[in-house]
């Protein structure tokens, strides 16, 4: 009997033992205790998560036909490398026509803003000398009927018919005047605002045109690999409808999820490590954390983990070499302030 309780006792101290291991080893770290219970923390944090590469869609600003498309998929791509055109001459068309109306109201403008040549002035003045000559001509006719109809050698018809053509003539030389002070004035402020308006307008179009030409250039925003291509040469497109399909190489993020007791040991710009099944090792940064909690994402299968409720980290990793592909799982490996470096994740 006395064996009997001899070995329940010693089964009862490694029980203890063991679960005392198993604590520690779950809870590795360093206790600070305070007013409140001990605050431990842990050595390092482990986060299991997924690659996310960012992919974007490549298309055109504008509509027309695809006349080449440089690269195929599994190009690298440098940034502002040609990618794809479109057929041009519509484009190209489009320039020259607004080109040829901004250089017309150019023309207008510029007309009215010199005002009227000297040659004009003196044509309006020789107009005006005319008009002086042709009333003083009709005042002495004026001047001659009117002596012969009182001496009876012409009818008073005559008389009146003169002095009706010189004031007719008086009426167009005040015109001729009136033309002369227009021509030396210039125009008014109100034509010259209309046709700077006017060119604004067309200088505007031809603008757009260019850059609606320049628009039928594709170009790679960010150095990347060629994922898919979805049009062909030939193709109609709309604009914005997908050419092709581009895997930007930089920033590379992992995606994970931390649960809320670990969430306090975790700040965004904190050293990371990234690991992957074929042994492979990045440095990174946590760059994001979620102010919203969520359930476990649903490719967590146990029924433990998806009734937990986490938040989404980002960690942003430096200098890729190509070795982390999109989807691909991985470690992150985590050392919070305060801990005792130097533990590597199993």
């Amino acid at each position: 009997m006395n064996q009997t309780l001899r070995y329940i006792a010693i089964g009862a101290i490694v029980a203890a033992v063991a679960a005392v291991a198993w604590f520690w080893q779950q809870n590795d770290g360093v206790c600070a205790a305070g007013g409140a219970p001990a605050i431990c923390v842990p050595e390092q944090i482990i986060l299991y998560g997924n690659v996310d590469v960012r992919q974007v869609n490549l298309g055109f600003k504008v509509s027309g036909r695809v006349d080449q498309v440089l690269v195929e998929e599994g190009d690298r791509v440098t940034q502002g490398q040609k990618l794809a055109t479109l057929e041009k001459p519509d484009f190209a068309d489009d320039v020259a026509l607004a080109q040829a109306q901004s250089d017309g109201s150019a023309a207008a403008l510029k007309q009215l803003e010199n005002g009227a040549r000297p040659q004009e002035i003196a044509q309006a003045l020789a107009l005006v000398e005319e008009r002086q000559a042709t009333v003083e001509n009709a005042r002495r006719t004026v001047q001659r009927r009117s002596e012969l109809a009182e001496d009876g050698f012409t009818a008073h018809q005559a008389h009146e018919d003169a002095e009706a053509a010189l004031l007719e003539a008086e009426a167009r030389l005040r015109s001729a005047i009136e033309t002369l002070k227009l021509v030396k004035a210039g125009p008014r402020q109100e034509e010259i605002a209309r046709a700077r308006a006017a060119h604004t307008a067309d200088a505007a179009s031809l603008s757009l045109a260019k850059r609606r030409l320049k628009d039928a250039e594709l170009y790679a925003p960010n150095e990347g690999t060629v994922l898919t291509r979805v049009r062909e040469p030939g193709a109609i497109v709309q604009a914005g409808e997908p050419i092709l399909n581009l895997s930007l190489n930089s920033p590379v993020w992992v995606r994970t999820y931390v649960e809320e007791p670990q969430l306090g040991f975790i700040t965004p710009g904190m050293t990371a490590t990234v690991q992957t099944d074929s042994g492979g090792a990045y440095e990174g940064q946590v760059g994001f954390i979620s102010p919203v909690a969520e359930f476990t994402p649903k490719t967590v299968e146990t029924r433990e983990l998806r009734t937990r409720l986490v938040y989404r980290v980002r960690v942003i990793v430096d200098g890729d070499d190509d070795g982390l592909r999109q989807g691909m799982p991985v470690t992150v490996v985590l050392v919070p302030k305060g801990a005792v470096a130097g533990a590597a994740a199993d």
